[in-house]
């Protein structure tokens, strides 16, 4: 048997997808999360799964975000992005976050399965359209970092402190009770960690302190 969970913030997606699985007997949805702090919440009582179908414009904790905080506590957990675009930097950032394969929702019932058994298996479930744009990424990588990645980046040792936390994928509470901080104040230190990097979400920030060797 294989078990899955679906992450989308659209209830009406995840009766779809449901609809749509519902064909196979080989196929046990174990759970459904309507954001990426959710799954993750759901993923600590119980990570027995094969294979989550996720979403990546959520509220709360996105798609990608939640993708690299999986891969990194739980690899054995295969991830197919399932979304209504074939969006460009979208692709890009879900291969670096780890995903396993990349479909569209609009996918037949027989394609998303057979999707889903070709990654168990270790391959790469693709969209056509999407296989495409992602050789062409390959052969042209978009530039999606900022021209001032050059200069250098000054974070205080509480910052680096909290973004070490950060990266790991704790909430702010629990960072404020390891660091002995306030919620509030912890808050207080992303926002400016997020400033002074230029970036707007926690796989950003993380992303660019490791490629400067902040953490």
């Amino acid at each position: 048997m294989v078990k899955i969970a679906i992450v989308d913030d659209n209830t009406f997606l995840i009766h779809a997808i449901k609809e749509k699985l519902s064909f196979f007997d080989d196929v046990v949805l174990k759970h459904t999360s309507l954001n990426g702090s959710d799954l993750l919440t759901k993923l600590e009582e119980n990570h027995n799964l094969d294979l989550i179908l996720m979403d990546i414009e959520m509220p709360v904790l996105n798609g990608i975000e939640a993708t690299q905080i999986v891969k990194q506590k739980y690899p054995h957990i295969k991830i197919v992005m399932l979304t209504a675009f074939d969006n460009d930097e979208h692709i890009f950032n879900a291969i670096k976050a780890g995903a396993d394969g990349y479909l569209l929702k609009e996918i037949n019932p027989q394609d998303l399965y057979q999707g889903i058994l070709e990654t168990l298996k270790g391959g790469a479930a693709m969209n056509p359209s999407i296989a495409m744009k992602t050789l062409k990424l390959l052969r042209k990588p978009i530039d999606i970092q900022n021209p001032c990645d050059q200069e250098e980046i000054s974070l205080s040792d509480r910052e680096i402190e909290v973004l070490e936390q950060l990266s790991t994928g704790l909430s702010y509470t629990v960072i404020a009770k390891h660091l002995f901080l306030s919620p509030s104040t912890v808050r207080k230190h992303i926002e400016n960690i997020y400033k002074k990097l230029q970036v707007h979400s926690k796989i950003e920030a993380v992303q660019k302190a490791k490629n400067h060797n902040i953490i």
